[in-house]
């Protein structure tokens, strides 16, 4: 079954180098949003069917922690799996996205460390 994804990260070759990794980890992919901020990424949310979120922390308008605060707020969304994908290396905000619900990958991340968390935040055995 293909996955529909959404991609929330301010950076466009970031969003790019992403998609192209979940592409090769072999997980069959059906449509791929992308947005540039949490503002945005709230908006694909309302507007389509998706089975996984990648989002980023650091970003302008509205950041990854305060989106991922939103989804987890809205009886539609709090269950949606979500994945931060970030640089942060602060532990307690680490703890605080797993407090969330949501997985968290560090960049750089290779094709294989993504496939296992998105496999994770999924509840697919592997």
């Amino acid at each position: 079954m293909a996955i529909n994804i959404l991609v929330v990260d301010d950076s466009a070759v970031m969003r790019s180098m992403i998609i192209k990794t979940i592409k090769n980890t072999g997980i069959e992919v059906g449509e791929v949003h992308q947005a540039s901020n949490g503002a945005e990424g709230l908006e694909v949310v309302d507007n389509n069917w998706l089975d996984l979120l990648f989002i980023d922390v650091n970003m302008p308008v509205m950041d990854g922690m305060e989106m991922l605060d939103n989804i987890r707020r809205n009886p539609i969304t709090m269950d949606m799996p979500v994945l931060i994908v970030s640089t942060e290396s602060n532990n307690e905000r680490i703890k605080i996205i797993d407090e969330q619900y949501a997985g968290f990958v560090h960049k750089p991340f290779t094709p294989e460390v993504l496939k296992e968390k998105i496999l994770d935040v999924l509840g697919v055995m592997h």
